[in-house]
Order: C-alpha cells, then sequence, then structure tokens
C-alpha cells in the first residue's frame, strides 16, 4: 500500500483489494461460526493504522489518513457483519446493518451490487415490495453508471442521473469518488448484470415490483427506461409487451386513485441505556398499507421485549419532549408518533396533486401536541392551542429501508383561531374527496356525512362555530376568524353535494334515513345561518355583497329539495 500510495489509481485499485478480501474472510461461516476471529482481524487493523502513523517517510502526505479511513470502513463492515448474524429477529436493524455494508462496499460495485440484491429479497421476505424495488433501482442505477463509464451508448441510460424520476436517491451510486477505479480495471464490473442485458434484467424485477407494491406510476417510470433500449434493438415484439404493460399501470392508477394506500408513517424514539446506539435516536418508519398506530406500538414493543427479555419496556403515547432525567435507567422507552407528510403551499399546488405525490420522495413530515397556556394538555375549544412539529429525515422515503433518521426539528405554534380553520380545512377536503370517489363508496360517504351534520356531535362544526363566530365584533378585527368563517361556508357547500351524491347511491331501504339527514342539514345550516350571513360592524363592501349574494346562491342550490329552504335563508335567531 505504501508502495502504490504515490498512485492514486494503484492505491485505489488496492483498497478495493483489501475490501473484496475482508468480504471473503469476514463473511466466510462453518456450522454457523465465523471462520475467522473477528477481534484478531480488528487487531490487524489498528496495527495496520500504527504503522502508517509511524512511518517518518510518510509524514506530511495524505498516507496515514488513508489508511485510517480505509480501517475505519473495513472496521465497520466487520462489525456489522458480526452484528448481523445475531438480530435475524429485528428486521428493521438487520436491513440498516445491510445497507452500512452495502455502503461500505462503494467503491467496490461488484460487492455492492450483491448486498442491494440481498436486501431486496429480505425486503420480499418481509412484504417491503416497494423498498424491494427501489433495491433493483439503485442496482440498476449502478450498473448503468458503470456501463456509461466505460462506453457512453445513446440508447442506454445515461448513469444514475437517468433514474432521478424513480427516486431522488440514485445518486447515491454516482461513481465520483477517489477510491472509484475504472471498470475495465483489474476485473472489474465484469459479472453478467454489468452487461445491456444484465441492466435489462434488472429493471424489469425493479418494476415487477413495484406493481406488486401498488406503486404503479414507479414501475412506468422504470419501463420507460427499456423503451430506448429495444428501440436501438428492432425489438418490436417486447415494445408492445412494454406499451401494453404501461398502458394497464396508468388504467391502474385511473381505477384506484381513491382506493390505494400507500403506507404509513411513524416517528419512533428510543429511550434505555440497554439500546446502546438507539438510546435518543429518532427515527421515521414507513410501514405497509393502512397500519393503525396501536398495531405499530404492539410490534415494537413485542420486538424489543423479545430482545430484551430481562428489561420492561414501555410505550411513551405522548407525543410531546420526554425528559430523559425523569426515565428510569433499568427500562426501555419507545414514543411512538402517527406522522403526515408536510408539504408547503408551493408544493401543494403545483407539485403534490396526485396521491402518489403525496407519497413519493418524501423528506418532511408533521405531528401535532395539543397544549394550552394553563400546561394541561387539553382545554375548552378557545383556549385549545397546537405545536405542530416539522421534521426532516436524513433521505427521502421510501427509501432503500423502512426506517431512516431523523436530522432536523422545527416547531410551530397554531393558535385556537388556527387551529380550528385546520380542523374545517381537513373535514371540507375529506368530505369533498368522499363524494368524487370513482367508483363512490356510499358506506364511507354517509359516515362523514353523519359526523359533519349532527348537531350532536362534541366538539363537531357548531360546537367549532358557536366558540369562535357569536361575537361579530371579535370576526370583524381579526382575519382568523374571517378565513373560518369562510371556511364553513365551503363545509356546507360540500355537504350539501354529498346529500345530493348520497341520495343517487341509496336504494328504496334508506330512503327514509336520507330524509332525516336532509332534516339535519337543515336544522344544521339553521343554526350556522346567524354566524354567517350578518354583515360586518362597519358594512360590507360591494364586493362582499355580492360574495353574499352568490354564497346564498350556491347553499339554495345544494339543498333545493328541502322544503325548509326558505327557513335556512331568512334566519330568525341570533347567536
Amino acid at each position: 500500500m505504501r508502495h502504490n500510495c504515490d498512485s492514486e489509481s494503484s492505491f485505489a485499485r488496492i483498497k478495493v483489494q483489501v475490501i473484496v478480501a475482508l468480504s471473503t474472510i469476514g463473511g466466510g461461516q462453518k456450522g454457523g461460526q465465523q471462520l475467522v476471529n473477528p477481534e484478531f482481524l480488528r487487531r490487524s487493523l489498528k496495527t495496520l493504522v500504527n504503522y502508517s502513523q509511524m512511518d517518518e517517510s510518510m509524514a506530511g502526505t495524505t498516507f496515514p489518513d488513508q489508511i485510517n479511513d480505509l480501517a475505519v470502513n473495513l472496521n465497520t463492515i466487520l462489525i456489522d457483519t458480526v452484528k448481523m448474524n445475531k438480530c435475524q429477529e429485528d428486521h428493521y436493524l438487520l436491513l440498516d446493518l445491510m445497507h452500512s455494508i452495502a455502503n461500505g462496499y462503494q467503491s467496490s460495485p461488484d460487492l455492492r451490487l450483491a448486498w442491494l440484491q440481498n436486501m431486496a429479497m429480505k425486503h420480499i421476505e418481509f412484504g417491503n415490495h416497494c423498498e424491494a424495488g427501489m433495491c433493483m433501482t439503485h442496482a440498476s442505477a449502478l450498473v448503468a453508471e458503470y456501463l456509461y463509464l466505460r462506453e457512453s451508448c445513446p440508447f442506454l441510460p445515461r448513469g444514475c442521473v437517468a433514474f432521478q424520476e424513480v427516486s431522488l436517491n440514485v445518486l447515491e451510486e454516482s461513481a465520483v469518488s477517489d477510491d472509484i477505479i475504472s471498470p475495465s480495471e483489474d476485473a472489474m464490473c465484469t459479472g453478467k448484470l454489468f452487461s445491456e442485458s444484465g441492466l435489462v434484467g434488472l429493471l424489469t424485477q425493479a418494476a415487477v415490483l413495484f406493481e406488486t407494491g401498488n406503486w404503479y406510476e414507479s414501475a412506468a417510470q422504470v419501463y420507460k427506461l427499456l423503451l430506448p433500449i429495444h428501440e436501438a434493438n428492432r425489438a418490436y415484439n417486447e415494445l408492445a409487451k412494454l406499451h401494453v404493460k404501461v398502458g394497464h399501470l396508468y388504467t391502474q392508477v385511473a381505477g384506484k386513485e381513491d382506493r390505494r394506500v400507500l403506507g404509513s408513517f411513524f416517528r419512533v424514539a428510543f429511550y434505555g441505556i440497554a439500546l446502546d446506539d438507539l438510546n435518543g435516536a429518532e427515527f421515521v418508519y414507513r410501514e405497509q398499507s393502512l397500519t393503525k398506530l396501536a398495531e405499530m406500538s404492539l410490534r415494537l414493543q413485542t420486538l424489543y421485549r423479545n430482545r430484551f427479555p430481562q428489561r420492561t419496556v414501555e410505550i411513551l403515547k405522548d407525543s410531546g419532549k420526554v425528559d430523559e432525567a425523569t426515565l428510569d435507567e433499568e427500562k426501555i422507552y419507545i414514543q411512538i408518533t402517527h406522522l403526515e407528510p408536510y408539504f408547503d403551499r408551493h408544493e401543494l399546488t403545483q407539485d403534490r396533486k396526485t396521491l402518489y405525490d403525496k407519497n413519493f420522495n418524501i423528506r418532511r413530515f408533521v405531528y401535532s401536541t395539543p397544549f394550552t397556556k394553563t400546561g394541561k394538555a387539553h382545554g375548552e375549544l378557545k383556549s385549545q392551542w397546537q405545536r405542530q412539529t416539522i421534521i426532516t429525515t436524513e433521505n427521502p422515503l421510501p427509501y432503500l429501508k423502512t426506517r431512516v433518521p431523523v436530522i432536523e426539528w422545527e416547531e410551530v405554534e397554531l393558535t385556537p383561531a388556527e387551529v380550528a380553520i385546520q380542523d374545517m380545512s381537513v373535514r371540507t377536503q375529506k368530505l369533498k374527496q368522499t363524494t368524487s370517489m370513482d367508483p363512490p363508496n356510499a358506506k364511507l360517504l354517509q359516515v362523514q356525512l353523519q359526523g359533519a351534520i349532527s348537531t350532536t356531535v362534541n366538539q363537531g362544526p357548531i360546537e367549532v362555530a358557536l366558540a369562535f363566530l357569536c361575537d361579530p365584533e371579535e370576526v370583524a378585527l381579526s382575519s382568523h376568524l374571517q378565513k373560518l368563517r369562510h371556511c364553513f361556508r365551503e363545509f356546507i357547500l360540500r355537504c350539501g353535494e354529498a346529500l345530493d351524491k348520497n341520495r343517487q347511491l341509496i336504494g328504496e331501504d334508506q330512503r327514509e334515513y336520507q330524509r332525516e339527514m336532509e332534516r339535519n342539514f337543515v336544522t344544521f345550516k339553521q343554526k350556522l345561518a346567524p354566524m354567517l350571513l350578518y354583515k360586518r360592524l362597519y358594512g360590507d363592501p360591494p364586493v362582499y355583497k355580492r360574495e353574499e349574494k352568490s354564497y346564498l346562491q350556491k347553499i339554495s342550490r345544494s339543498s333545493a329539495h328541502s322544503k325548509d329552504e326558505e327557513k335556512i335563508l331568512k334566519p330568525e335567531k341570533k347567536c
């Protein structure tokens, strides 16, 4: 190594050879036992570092630092390999370790490719088809990157950058490190997968896995990378099949857009000295399909009880900050919070429009913690504040593994009026989405309607309006309350549309139920009307009068079938 340190390419080649040698020695087993004692390997690495630092002739060069970096990388691979053999039951930790080992082989594409494939197989075993598809996408990007380095071919993907539509994480496969050597040297990248046919096979596997996991858009993007290859080879039968597959995928998207569940997200924080590196760590977990908080809590509690049978494992249900000084050192604590993807206004209006957009390449998430100024978590509507915590992950999800570390935190406090606006906006959006479902879901629509227009629901829309909109002077002076007032108007219109939709879906056996809901809707609007139709304290400008007239026309059309509508448009009661 000392002899080759003056030549950058030669030294990189030596380091790759050492890494390959360690993978062979460290990974070898016989009868479930390591062929070589890992402790001896660690001592050898330490000796190597000591020799490099004692060599006076190399003082002032980068040689000692490079040897130290190499030893640290090799030691990490060694430790992770040993740990991996002991944690087969904890698939979260197992995949973390496999990912770490794959990263350790960044300068050896053959080994990295093998570990990416191993990770994909493990994900398939655990039912994580999306993550398995991501592993195969990274494997494809890795092969494409080295094929592009070897010989630029116009119909092949131009390295890993061509895969960014599938995942932003593929840039990890860029061959830009000083340790990267030419794929033509020393039998590098000579396996059958580092070829055009190998790339086609990897891409096909990735697309199939995405389709299995209901990620049809990702599968279509992968298939599109195959089109130029088949066109260049005049493979017309393959092209015909490929276009049929892509068409089928988009048909699936159109037919299942409102019925797909692309995963659930959870923030998980660990506390306890028995956890070693996990103590104080915080992750975002991506779980398959519709996973409930109680199900996730039970799963992790059972997992860590089995891993640490001598310890008590306690689930922290409060999403607030944890005071570690108050925790029992002998226990293991797991704090689990359900998350929603977080987007700013620009993202929602420009980039995040579909269900797929709102679940793909996500780095920011949000969870809410209720509080009051008196110190209690919950209080009256007008005293109920909310703290929104926005967290940022190390990598966008979905990723090569199902959990990624949290690296940034940001807190925003919402006033009681802002909390009410958010609540009404969410109710309105859910009702709008359910009403526009194709095919329609009558059962879900009726459940949401019942919760929306029932005048007996505790802290429902009526209670919110009575709490914030009764005082016209207060509303006139508050932009937030005026916005809340507009939210209620939109909500009433959506309720009317939902009632109309439900009338089209029900049979004769539910006609009386429909009439009862329509009567409830009339009562609901009668109670809200005094708070929504009054004039401002200092008189309404012409534009506001036009808006008021338009609102009355819309609300009249939304339930024109009701005989009691005149009572709604001319309210007698005052708040």
